[in-house]
């Protein structure tokens, strides 16, 4: 039998992978930024006509994932939490701190950018964006038993950060083609669907009586 508190977690943590996925809406809103090669954060930009959208989007994302953590006091251990919390929080701050303009296809936002003209959200943006990006990364690595898909996502998720990492220094070096779109939108794709993929895990786990050999087990539950 599902507790009350488990299922409304999940129920957060569902919400939450759907509004995270918002930037798959670029395909049919036809934002004019090829997705191969600008940042998923340059929908979200003020001169953007989804700005608004993408923003709310991100700010619900967060919010309800800080929600969700706060409501996993009896199957997660504080530091487990604290990972959700960071991404969730850094997340929904994020969202208010959007980028100006979008430097991959704009190229006086990016001599702008260069020579550091551009409003100061944009280095708060990245320093959010960062922020966000650890939180997920740990929650991820100590949550890998909570899913069947676990250990595949986080797997999944390092390499997309290594190719996104590698694609934005070869972008500022002047060395375009290396997909930071592609790599970009993997990973916050990924990042959905293991939040979706906890949420299920949550719905199948066992209840108090039945024992740890569900999904959350007794392991899990410890610092």
């Amino acid at each position: 039998m599902i507790t009350p508190r488990p299922a409304a977690t999940a129920t957060l943590l569902a919400l939450a992978a759907l509004t995270y996925s918002a930037w798959t809406l670029e395909v049919f809103l036809g934002t004019a930024l090829p997705p191969a090669h600008t940042y998923v954060s340059e929908l979200a930009a003020t001169d953007q006509p989804y700005t608004t959208l993408f923003r709310t989007a991100d700010l619900l994302a967060g919010t309800l994932v800080c929600a969700a953590a706060a409501t996993t006091t009896a199957t997660l251990s504080p530091r487990r939490r604290a990972a959700l919390l960071l991404f969730g929080a850094a997340t929904a701050v994020d969202s208010r701190l959007p980028l100006s303009c979008t430097p991959t296809t704009d190229p006086d936002c990016a001599a702008r950018e260069s020579a550091s003209l551009v409003p100061w959200t944009h280095s708060a943006h990245t320093v959010s964006s960062t922020l966000a990006l650890c939180g997920i990364l740990v929650a991820m690595a100590t949550l890998t038993r909570t899913a069947r898909a676990g250990p595949a996502l986080l797997a999944l998720e390092l390499a997309a950060t290594v190719w996104t990492l590698a694609a934005v220094a070869a972008l500022e070096t002047g060395h375009a083609g290396w997909g930071v779109g592609i790599a970009q939108r993997v990973q916050v794709g990924v990042i959905a669907i293991w939040l979706g993929a906890l949420a299920v895990s949550l719905v199948h786990a066992p209840g108090p009586a039945a024992g740890a050999r569900g999904p959350l087990r007794a392991a899990d539950a410890r610092p």
